[in-house]
């Protein structure tokens, strides 16, 4: 994809040339992408939620709800009072896998899965490179998968989206290896802070989750922060006001801690959940190399 980006690249070659130029183009890079990617969620929000309200609500009568600060634009297109056709749904999951197996071996085999992994990969051992067909190939497979009932969700996605636009920019405006991955991982963390509506929380993904281990990617933390909440805001700007800065699940979500003897229950929900956790990570990867395969 080409755009004009000379400017750009004269303007940081300007920065680079005085004193300031670490923080003033950083601020630069990292708005610019946080509106990139802010307006590019809300692409592929809108386009994985009019699939599922068009094909899961209203072909086959089914309602996935949703967490009461999340806003569907498309829910009054249709009559969603119709009962569900169990045989409809088997079959609709079925031919919006096939479409998006299809597209994803077609165009861009490097968008399968989830796309954490894929970018993680690139961070360390492709200098930060993404193709930014992943970004187009990505939105659609997901929407297809998302909005006809496959398992799935919008977020592992839209970090892959996030981390493809970062490397675009880096790889359009001829960066160094070390910028190009600073903003690939900027990117992936200001697109998981936008639809999560969680910009910090974007942040710290993005700097933590390129290591298996307990390290830390600390040059990402400030450029992924500004780009988080750039593109959180942006992306929020095009929710109602009544919700747009309203957790995802409502106001009323309260917690009151009263004695320290209600940490026993969550302690022990924590171990389990972490058994099952690594369960879950092994059959996952064991039915996905089995598919493969096939």
């Amino acid at each position: 994809m080409r755009l004009p980006l000379s400017w750009l690249r004269k303007l940081l070659e300007r920065m680079e040339s005085r004193d300031f130029q670490l923080s003033s183009k950083w601020f630069l890079l990292s708005m610019i992408l946080g509106v990139v990617v802010g307006l590019v969620t809300v692409v592929f929000d809108h386009l994985s939620l009019f699939v599922e309200t068009i094909v899961l609500r209203g072909v086959v009568g089914f309602n996935p709800g949703e967490a009461e600060g999340e806003f569907d634009p498309f829910a009054s297109l249709l009559d969603l009072s119709q009962e569900p056709e169990p045989w409809i749904l088997l079959l609709v999951v079925t031919l919006g896998g096939l479409l998006s197996g299809y597209l994803l071996q077609r165009f861009a085999t490097d968008a399968s899965g989830s796309g954490t992994g894929a970018t993680i990969h690139a961070f360390h051992f492709r200098q930060g490179y993404l193709r930014w067909q992943i970004v187009w190939v990505k939105i659609l497979t997901t929407s297809i998968t998302v909005g006809t009932g496959g398992s799935g969700g919008r977020e592992g996605p839209i970090a892959q989206i996030g981390a493809a636009l970062g490397a675009w920019l880096g790889q359009r405006l001829h960066l160094t290896r070390r910028d190009r991955r600073i903003l690939l991982a900027a990117g992936m963390g200001a697109g998981v802070g936008a639809i999560f509506r969680a910009p910090l929380a974007g942040a710290l993904f993005a700097a933590e989750i390129l290591y298996k281990d307990a390290d830390f990617e600390a040059e990402v933390i400030v450029p992924a922060a500004m780009s988080s909440i750039i593109a959180y805001g942006v992306y929020s700007m095009f929710l109602p006001q009544e919700i747009r800065y309203m957790p995802l699940f409502g106001q009323e979500l309260r917690f009151n801690f009263l004695s320290p003897f209600e940490l026993i229950p969550y302690t022990i929900m924590a171990i389990v959940i972490v058994f099952v956790g690594i369960l879950f990570t092994k059959t996952y990867h064991n039915t996905h190399n089995l598919f493969e395969k096939i």
